[in-house]
Formats: C-alpha cells, sequence, structure tokens
C-alpha cells in the first residue's frame, strides 16, 4: 500500500463508521471496509468506514443492517458503496483543509 492511500484509510478511519454517520451517530470507531467489484477489491482508496455492526456482524434489524451478507438492505437503509465512497471522499478532503 502506498503512502497515500494509508494516509487516506487513517482519516477514514477517523471518521468513524459511514453509516453510523447517516443515522446522526459520529465518531463510531470502525474497521476499513473495501468496496468490491466482480468479487475483487476495487483499490486501497475505494474504501468505507464501518463498524463492526454495520460491516460484518450479519444484523438486519429495525436499528442496524450489516454490509455483510445484507447488501442490498444496508444500501437501501444507508446508501449505495458508491454515494457513501463520495461522502467518505468529501469528508476526508473537508478534514484535510481543516
Amino acid at each position: 500500500m502506498s503512502k497515500a492511500e494509508e494516509e487516506f484509510q487513517t482519516r477514514v478511519r477517523e471518521l468513524g463508521c459511514i453509516a453510523c454517520r447517516v443515522m446522526g451517530v459520529f465518531g463510531t470507531p470502525c474497521d476499513i471496509h473495501h468496496i468490491l467489484h466482480g468479487g475483487r477489491r476495487v483499490g486501497e482508496m475505494d474504501v468505507l468506514g464501518l463498524c463492526p455492526s454495520h460491516h460484518r456482524s450479519d444484523i438486519n434489524n429495525k436499528h442496524i443492517v450489516s454490509r455483510h451478507p445484507w447488501r442490498r438492505e444496508f444500501e437501501t437503509r444507508y446508501g449505495t458503496e458508491a454515494q457513501l465512497l463520495e461522502r467518505t471522499r468529501k469528508l476526508v478532503s473537508m478534514k484535510e483543509t481543516a
């Protein structure tokens, strides 16, 4: 991973979970979720910060939907991965200029 990719992922982690942020909860500790295309990672800059509950907990209830394995429901509730990535990139760039 390049230095720029490492720095970007550090900033994504500092933002916290993007799905929690959509729900109005800020700064939730998160893991890096790599966006996939055809079952393969798109790249180290195509990542989202997701807390364990939103990332891979297998939860699907009225409070939380986990990305794995409930992608369709996750995207219905929080936005598509592309929309969340765009929002993440904007937030990271705002943080860089602050």
